[in-house]
């Protein structure tokens, strides 16, 4: 399973990457692509030990919630 989720990482990565160039660094089109990539990761690293640890991402909101990379949209 888990070699499964890297190759579907891969695949989101190389989305993400189609995604900006096609529509832009600052689009919504890019955040979404790599918010999937952000998931597929966690998901991955939960996978690994076993059970949630915070990412990157999620310690530095922990630290910066105001910060842009930080905000929360709901639909």
């Amino acid at each position: 399973m888990s070699n499964n989720i890297q190759e579907k990482i891969q695949e989101e990565l190389q989305a993400a990457r189609n995604a900006c160039d096609t529509s832009g660094a600052s689009s919504s089109e890019c955040a979404a692509a790599w918010d999937a990539v952000e998931e597929l990761q966690a998901e991955a690293s939960h996978q690994r030990v076993g059970g949630p640890k915070k990412t990157s991402l999620e310690a530095y909101c922990d630290a910066n919630p105001e910060a842009d990379e930080c905000r929360v949209y709901e639909d």
